[in-house]
């Protein structure tokens, strides 16, 4: 069994039923969970994925949107030792405080795998992630 995190990105893919990345998206969080690997993102990306269902009013949407990833995942909180990530990843690489809470919390979790579509993270070393990839070429 695997430890995956996937980032915001994928979520907002898969719930916006994006028409480029949406399906494929769609079908690594399947292939994870047929798998029996483990998902796992963070409560960032709980938040973030409600932004727009709840800036339009739609706040049963946002619930659902939450009730699904909560129920599908294993949630990530920034602890003191994703916090001590996140101070290094921050020194060291320049990438911006959402994006380096994101790894921070992945690495913290001690992730095999981590999934974005920002190409900036995929090529990123972060000690405490095995892999950084873009969702194109996920190996699973």
């Amino acid at each position: 069994m695997s430890r995956i995190f996937l980032d915001t990105n994928i979520f907002i893919y898969i719930f916006e039923n994006h028409p480029q990345y949406g399906k494929d998206a769609a079908i690594l969080r399947n292939r994870i969970h047929e798998r029996g690997d483990e998902l796992i993102t963070s409560w960032m990306t709980v938040a973030e994925v409600q932004i727009r269902p709840r800036a339009t009013g739609n706040d049963g949407l946002a619930a659902l949107i939450k009730q699904l990833i909560i129920q599908g995942s294993t949630i990530i909180g920034f602890d003191e030792a994703a916090a001590e990530t996140y101070t290094q990843i921050r020194i060291n690489t320049g990438i911006k405080g959402p994006d380096a809470i994101q790894l921070a919390c992945a690495a913290a979790a001690g992730v095999e795998l981590f999934v974005t579509n920002d190409q900036r993270l995929a090529r990123l070393r972060i000690p405490g992630i095995h892999f950084i990839t873009s969702l194109d070429r996920v190996p699973i």
